[in-house]
């Protein structure tokens, strides 16, 4: 297990799902695997761009917000935390109605830099529909929220 402790989704929510851009985009956290997180959004008007298709900014919100969790969770909160600092996302396919999920796994976990693997499918067919990757750089310091 990569996690700093055995974490309950309870924990996880109180944590990290507060009132912002993620509560907005109705992101949730799906899934906590002994080296993986999943997470979901759903595809509808909140997260739609002017094609009534899956707006790229809402999916680097879904990869981002899986790959921050992600890095926080590897941490100890008393004396790190972590921010996203890279974020790439290539969009493979339009999606417009339905649920997406994102499955973040580690590529590398430093002591000042986490990088995730984070493709993201429609729930539905299980087609990928963008491949992201996040990089996180992990600050010395308790996070004041």
């Amino acid at each position: 297990m990569i996690w700093f402790k055995n974490y309950t989704f309870e924990e996880l929510q109180h944590i990290y799902i507060r009132k912002s851009i993620v509560t907005l985009l109705d992101i949730k956290l799906f899934e906590l695997g002994a080296d993986f997180l999943k997470a979901t959004m759903p595809v509808d008007e909140r997260t739609h761009q002017v094609f009534g298709i899956l707006h790229g900014g809402a999916t680097c919100v879904l990869v981002e917000t899986a790959g921050s969790v992600a890095s926080g969770l590897i941490l100890n909160r008393d004396t790190h935390y972590a921010v996203g600092s890279h974020i790439n996302v290539n969009h493979l396919r339009p999606i417009s109605s339905g649920m997406v999920i994102a499955e973040c796994k580690p590529i590398h976990i430093g002591k000042t830099k986490h990088v995730w693997d984070i493709p993201v499918y429609a729930v539905e067919t299980g087609k990928m529909i963008a491949k992201g990757e996040l990089t996180c750089a992990v600050i010395e310091g308790k996070m004041q929220m």
